[in-house]
């Protein structure tokens, strides 16, 4: 399961799911399977998540408990 700060970056910006989708292109149950870790975004679209709150990839998902390969 990849962690991420999306829910924790929405609050502080005030900002709902579906705002959120809207913003970067996808549906509001996107984000929240994202949230949840029931679905791992595409790279396209964790740079658009990225890129919206003006932070990285890896400021906004946390890569540190994924096996190396």
């Amino acid at each position: 399961m990849l962690k991420t700060r999306i829910r924790e970056l929405r609050k502080e910006n005030k900002l709902s799911q579906e705002e959120l989708a809207l913003a970067v292109g996808t549906t509001r149950q996107t984000i929240s399977s994202i949230e949840v870790g029931k679905y791992t975004a595409s790279l396209i679209l964790a740079y658009k998540i990225a890129h919206y709150f003006g932070l990285t990839i890896e400021e906004v998902f946390d890569f540190s408990e994924l096996e190396e390969l």
